[in-house]
């Protein structure tokens, strides 16, 4: 087929999946909104309630936590209930705890423990997007087309958190902290509306739904079913499993990179180097663009690489190659004297390592398929645990070592991750025994 006769069928055919991937990329930036919003606000927060750095770092290790212990939960509902409704559930309970975070009153003597907890549930609320996305991921769209649909979902994240720091310095300068989450809420609220208006659970039960892609889509998955409440594979087997494993690993690496900037990169750049609140607010966005930027592009990047070699080079190199650059740079960037230029250097290595985002979320939907919020639960577990790692560690670290010690100890992680990507398997089974001899051959191939 001609490559204008297949933009035709292309376009005869419908796009409502892709109406799917960009609604769960909104509901990811608004997830991200509201995650990222205290570490901007932490500055006039910590003056408010009366708590430390160290203090602050419990706090942002409690929504970590809160996240990460649920992932599994969250994953398996996903597949037990449906994605559509917990991802609907999810959304009014992430905006409620949003908003309640700001009604911890000055001068409490409780505002920690208050603080702790409500950012304990909202975590647990926010747990369902992902493994949620990634189920729906495993119902709408075909295999071939999931890099590019996981790295555009995953841009979100990007945007949402890059939307934070002019978005929330502005309500603070004009307003306050508390108005800065208020509004965040309301914005998740509003978004759910959208969400119960044009999300459904299944491609067939969508009203915009044009019978070419429905067999376009159902066509192109699995043979295994994707229903809701479909036989789902035991723990013991996903948790179990190689790749599983590996994925996990290498993705606890990834997100104690990524949680660096959700956390700490805006108070790096304005205690640690100096630059006021409006600077900050301004360079503070730069890591989390090169993020909405390099994620689909990672994604694309590795579709096409499918298509034309192996899938083994398109989803594991990118993966490897984007992590390994990311270590660079984050090391690079403590070399760097001018604040701004650091922030600039930074933001490369925020980009590179999302060049291996997309892949993560492929893998995991292909292996588990009916199951594949379960699996990319358990994953997503170990990225968010490296989260929680990295939001309490990194003011310890910076009190013995300084903040460049901080930093490269991140940049040690990204290699780490990097490496792993070497011994995964992307044609494995989930429990499959061949998997183990199949990695390895692939690693000594690929080194």
């Amino acid at each position: 087929m001609s490559q204008t006769a297949a933009i035709n069928a292309s376009a005869h055919r419908g796009k409502v999946r892709w109406l799917l991937v960009i609604l769960i990329f909104a509901a990811a930036a608004v997830s991200y909104l509201d995650r990222s919003n205290i570490s901007i606000a932490a500055p006039l927060m910590k003056k408010d309630l009366g708590i430390s750095d160290a203090q602050l770092g419990a706090v942002f290790s409690a929504f970590v936590f809160g996240y990460a212990f649920t992932q599994p939960l969250a994953g398996r509902l996903a597949d037990r209930f449906g994605p559509y409704r917990i991802t609907a559930i999810g959304i009014f309970w992430w905006s409620v705890l949003t908003s309640a975070t700001a009604l911890i009153p000055a001068g409490y003597s409780g505002a920690l423990v208050s603080l702790i907890a409500v950012r304990f549930i909202l975590g647990a609320g926010e747990s369902v997007i992902f493994p949620a996305g990634n189920r729906l991921v495993s119902a709408w769209i075909p295999p071939h087309e999931r890099g590019l649909a996981n790295g555009l979902i995953f841009a979100g994240v990007g945007v949402g958190a890059g939307i934070a720091p002019p978005l929330i310095t502005s309500i603070m300068l004009s307003h306050s902290w508390r108005w800065a989450f208020h509004a965040s809420a309301l914005i998740g609220l509003v978004f759910l509306a959208v969400w119960l208006l044009l999300v459904r659970e299944k491609p067939a039960n969508h009203p915009m739904m044009r019978k070419a892609e429905l067999d376009y889509i159902e066509n192109s998955l699995p043979s295994q079913t994707v229903e809701p409440g479909a036989k789902l594979v035991p723990w013991r087997t996903i948790i179990f499993d190689r790749q599983v494993a590996l994925l996990t690993l290498s993705y606890f690496c990834f997100g104690y990179v990524a949680w660096i900037f959700f956390t700490w990169f805006f108070t790096y750049l304005s205690q640690v180097r100096g630059l006021d609140l409006k600077s900050s607010g301004l360079y503070g966005t730069l890591p989390f663009i090169a993020m909405a930027i390099a994620s689909p592009l990672g994604g694309w990047i590795s579709d096409r690489l499918c298509q034309r070699t192996s899938k083994r080079i398109g989803r594991c190199w990118p993966a490897a190659i984007g992590m390994a650059f990311a270590a660079i740079f984050v090391a690079v960037a403590m070399t760097v004297q001018d604040a701004r230029l650091a922030a600039v250097v930074l933001a490369a290595g925020s980009g590179s390592l999302y060049i291996s985002q997309s892949a993560f979320w492929t893998l995991s939907a292909d292996l588990g398929k009916a199951s594949a919020g379960s699996v990319s639960g358990v994953m997503n577990m170990g990225c968010q645990l490296g989260g929680a790692t990295v939001a309490a560690i990194t003011p310890l670290v910076a009190s013995q070592f300084g903040w460049s010690g901080s930093f490269l100890v991140a940049a040690g992680a990204a290699l780490v991750g990097a490496i792993g990507w070497l011994f995964i398997d992307p044609t494995a089974t989930l429990g499959g025994r061949a998997s183990r001899r199949d990695a390895v051959a692939g690693a000594v191939s690929a080194a």
